[in-house]
């Protein structure tokens, strides 16, 4: 198992590479926990994600013993652009399989860095199966994502900087998904401080690792459903299973929708900008999860900002209307002059502004005469929200919301 000593030494390979990212005290949060919590913002590290550490530590290995071929690997994110950062740094030549449904963004990000990129492939797992044969084919080295000891001992670095910065830390909240940030980090905190507590947090969408964790044996499960793309792991390590078993204190499992508002909370109230993987560990402290003594030092890895734009306008949108600060309504109206004029004029008193309307009067669910309202309101809270049902039932309106 990798020792602290190939952490040190990878930290070595690192330096002047990757960002010592900021590890900065959150005091919002720490008055909403009643922890002192800082974050570990490797949102901001180059590729934007601690992935680079591991990828780079590889391939670095892989210079010292004379290696000069190519490399290969597969992911649909921050492993591929790690990879490919670091392939281009040393002049080799990287190959990432990426599955066929892979965003065109995430494709480019990959070719930027100087990586040739291969489609092949349903999911992740068709893409590394094919990956793995691709590399025997071509008598290319394969970096995996997490089952390999000197990309660990590179993810372990991000312990390392963490200690350096807050030395008496109580505890670490890490994500988890193949296991092998947690395994490094872990592997290097427990050395340093063996009275650290370690806290893994996935999603319950991915949950191999943390029923591995139960049952103190490897589970893999059938698929994956969960916003945080960058922990929906599907089969689990024994590699680092062994070590999330041997260090691990607690292991939690948080939900879509409290990653997601732990993902709007950070961009709000942090200005902080993290992918839903990157978020599990805020989203575990926010809904009252980590289970610590008052006024523990606690530090959280935000591991990871590339988030799709396209996500986060989603979540934004389903986090407006969970505080809230947006409304959805479907108002039937009588299709007549000034129906609509009296609908508006309530809004106008209670001062709800409408950001969108839709009218439809030809729908074969409608009565004639009929018309139905689509409407998205801002509203300034629950109270808000009550007065402007109650206006509009003491208008004689009838209306459903949309959620």
């Amino acid at each position: 198992m990798v020792d602290l000593n190939g952490i040190l030494k990878a930290n070595e390979r690192l330096e002047g590479v990757v960002h010592h990212t900021p590890f900065s005290y959150a005091p919002i949060l720490s008055e909403m926990s009643g922890y002192r919590v800082y974050l570990k913002k490797e949102n901001l590290q180059h590729t934007g994600a601690f992935k680079l550490r591991g990828a780079f530590n590889r391939i670095a290995a892989l210079k010292e013993e004379g290696y000069d071929g190519g490399v290969v690997a597969a992911s649909a994110g921050n492993h591929a652009q790690g990879v490919a950062f670091s392939a281009t740094h040393f002049g080799l030549d990287a190959t990432i399989v990426m599955p066929e449904s892979t965003p065109l963004t995430k494709i480019q990000g990959v070719e930027r860095y100087g990586a040739k990129v291969v489609l092949h492939g349903a999911n992740y797992d068709e893409a590394y199966a094919y990956a793995l044969d691709y590399a025997k084919e071509k008598n290319a080295a394969f970096v995996h994502p997490f089952t390999d000891d000197e990309v660990i001992a590179g993810q372990g670095t991000v312990a390392l900087e963490m200690l350096d910065t807050v030395k008496d830390l109580d505890a670490i909240v890490v994500p988890v998904g193949g296991g092998g940030l947690i395994a490094g980090m872990a592997t290097a905190a427990k050395a340093i401080n063996p009275d650290i507590k370690v806290v893994a947090v996935s999603a319950e969408g991915a949950p191999a690792m943390r029923l591995s964790y139960e049952s103190k044996k490897a589970i893999d499960t059938i698929d994956v459903r969960t916003i945080a793309d960058g922990i929906a792991v599907r089969d689990t390590s024994e590699k680092t299973l062994a070590y999330i078993l041997k260090y691990v204190d607690d292991f939690i499992g948080v939900c879509d929708d409290e990653i997601a508002s732990a993902i709007l909370f950070l961009l709000e109230r942090q200005k902080v900008l993290v992918e839903g993987a990157g978020a599990v560990g805020v989203a575990a402290l926010m809904h009252g999860k980590i289970r610590l003594p008052e006024k523990s030092k606690v530090g959280i890895v935000l591991s990871g900002g590339n988030i799709d734009v396209t996500m986060l306008s989603l979540i934004i949108e389903k986090g407006l209307v969970k505080t809230a600060r947006k409304m959805k309504l479907r108002v039937l109206l009588v299709d007549k002059p000034g129906a609509l004029h009296a609908f508006t004029k309530i809004l106008r008193d209670v001062g709800a502004n409408i950001v969108q309307i839709g009218y439809d009067r030809t729908s074969t669910d409608l009565e004639f005469g009929d018309a139905h309202v689509s409407v998205a309101l801002e509203t300034k809270g629950d109270a808000h929200q009550e007065e402007i049902r109650r206006k509009l039932k003491e208008g004689g309106f009838s209306f459903e919301e949309e959620h």
